[in-house]
């Protein structure tokens, strides 16, 4: 390892060199209480900007025992400190000068909920906090002056300011670890309360926009009905109230505008810590649910969707399905498989965006067209089997259809923004509207997984031998991620449509997702490994050595954030060319 001090040698011994010569400050530095590492540099000024990660010794960063005590305590300080950093951070970028992308200093922007990145990591030895900085330069020409500025002036600052305890508020510190271990303690009470999810009274769900995640102002808070109220003593906080959701199948109804789907919205996104002063604190949802949607369009291999689809007119076996081009109803047949699959204990699906043949055919159509006419069996005639015998709930906004209210345990009726249980009386109204042939569904048979993921058989790259015209093939060329926000990213020539599974909040998760991929499909895809293989594999990589395990080369950049195994399955299965 070099010092600062020959780093700085370094820098004015290249200044006004052509840009490459860049490419020699490439490894570590010791800065008086941190320490430097340049792991990428950038070949252009105009280039994606140049990789650099700091590591500041624990003894230097001074942080007490409570931060540190396990791996809940050290994640909410590890997302603290990279807010902390990204504010420091944006006071500098783009003070030094240059052409292209030079003097910018880019982290991560952390939203509204607690993630776990590669920006920022805590453990017991150290914090490491990663980021990338456009190496200045005139034109093509080195301007180590300004990269000087960056690494002498700037970084310490910034550094100093966010990673030692002594500069930070430390009521601020405290909170932030407390808040997570209250939110830890939520999600264990669910379990042994046979809970799906809690929302605490006073909860604001509204956002401010489509485009914002920050709670709505002067929205109306939410309030438990007292049937479903349940008491919390957390560890921190103390006592506090909200609406129990029991497991087993959950309706939400009322009118148009009422707040159903921004009530479900919130669960969905449950499955997430969220931030101090969110309004979302203490809106726990069970870990593994999983949002439902159709998904007109989407490529479907070997999945046994026997459970709701048989009997098709084109004799296409429903045990081992396979489409390029799903219908609404065949993807969200498939996505509930898929969810089974991935471990999930708790669906969240909203009428609006079903498919209606899918969730429920009423009296009319079944005399119209009769049962052995139809190959679909709707989720209304399921949803009972799936509690029952698999242990998956259902929580469903419905606003058009009754039949739901004969299959629920629970119906909330949400009224202005107010949640009202009104069980019993939907309970008595359901005598007064029969469903017709409900229980007429096939037997209830697990699904079982098939699909074995394959190469791609044109990944070979393809060469005319030019003296004798002779094709040849080499080995396939590696593959390379360009991730489109969160609703996707290319691998390869492949686009991975990830639009349609909202509970991905963030694009680095994205990000995250695609070079999971990647490692799959170059490593891990052989005609051999089933999908369930795969993923139980990853998972387990997760574990042990976190999103680092994935990475190409001897470091990861910032960038990443880790995504749930159910959004690694919805990956794994909407992957093309697999």
């Amino acid at each position: 390892m070099q010092t600062s001090r020959e780093l700085q040698e370094q820098l004015r011994s290249i200044d006004h060199k052509g840009y490459p010569a860049y490419k020699s400050l490439k490894g570590s530095y010791q800065f008086e209480g941190y320490r430097l590492n340049i792991d990428h540099v950038q070949g252009d000024p105009f280039a994606s900007p140049s990789h650099v990660s700091v590591f500041v010794p624990m003894k230097q960063a001074g942080f007490p025992d409570f931060c540190l005590k396990d791996e809940l305590a050290m994640g909410a300080l590890a997302d603290h400190l990279a807010r902390q950093f990204g504010a420091q951070v944006n006071r500098f970028t783009f003070k030094a000068k240059g052409s292209g992308k030079s003097g910018l200093i880019s982290v991560t922007h952390c939203g509204q909920e607690v993630l776990c990145r590669t920006a920022c990591e805590v453990k017991r030895e150290g914090i490491t906090a990663r980021f990338a900085v456009g190496f200045p330069a005139n034109g093509r020409t080195i301007n180590s002056r300004e990269l000087e500025k960056i690494f002498f002036e700037y970084l310490p600052v910034c550094v100093s300011q966010a990673f030692c305890y002594k500069n930070l508020n430390a009521r601020d510190v405290k909170s932030a670890v407390e808040l997570a271990e209250d939110q830890a303690y939520i999600r264990a009470q669910l379990k042994e309360r046979n809970l799906a999810a809690f929302v605490a009274d006073h909860a604001i769900l509204p956002r401010e926009s489509g485009i914002s995640s920050k709670p709505m102002k002067s929205s109306v808070e939410f309030i438990s009905p007292q049937s479903l109220r349940v008491n919390m003593d957390l560890p921190h906080k103390g006592k506090i109230t909200g609406m129990g959701v029991p497991r087993g199948i959950t309706l939400i109804v009322g009118g148009g505008y009422h707040g159903k789907s921004t009530l479900l919205t919130a669960l969905e996104l449950g499955v997430y810590n969220h931030i101090a002063g969110d309004g979302r604190e203490y809106v726990i949802t069970d870990e593994s649910a999983l949002k439902l949607r159709s998904e007109d369009g989407r490529f479907i291999k070997d999945v046994d969707i026997s459970l709701f689809i048989n009997d098709l007119p084109n004799k296409k076996d429903t045990r081992s399905f396979s489409t390029e081009d799903a219908s609404g109803s065949t993807s969200q047949a498939a996505g509930i498989v898929e969810g089974m699959e991935a471990g999930s204990r708790l669906f969240l699906l909203d009428e609006d965006t079903s498919a209606t043949n899918f969730m429920v055919r009423d009296a009319f159509m079944q005399s119209v067209v009769s049962p052995e006419k139809e190959p679909i069996t709707p989720f209304l005639s399921r949803a009972r089997q799936l509690y029952e015998k698999a242990g998956i709930s259902t929580i469903l906004v419905a606003g058009s259809s009754g039949a739901f209210f004969h299959i629920a345990d629970t119906v909330i009726q949400m009224d202005n923004y107010r949640s009202v249980d009104i069980t019993e009386k939907a309970k008595a109204l359901c005598g007064d509207f029969p469903l017709n042939n409900q229980d007429c569904a096939p037997e209830f048979c697990k699904p079982e997984s098939r699909r074995v993921m394959t190469k791609d058989p044109d990944g070979a790259v393809k060469r005319r031998d030019y003296r004798t015209g002779e094709i040849k093939s080499s080995e396939p060329e590696r593959l390379k991620v360009k991730v489109m926000g969160k609703d996707g990213f290319l691998l390869g020539k492949q686009t991975v449509d990830l639009r349609y599974i909202e509970q991905i909040v963030d694009s680095e998760q994205t990000a995250a997702l695609g070079m999971i991929l990647k490692y799959v499909a170059e490593n891990l895809v052989d005609g051999k490994r089933t999908l369930p293989q795969i993923g139980e594999y990853v998972a387990e990589r997760l574990r042990e050595k976190g999103l680092e395990f994935f990475a190409e080369g001897s470091y990861i950049a910032g960038g990443y954030a880790m995504p749930r195994i159910q959004e690694i399955y919805a990956c794994l299965n909407r992957y093309r060319r697999a």
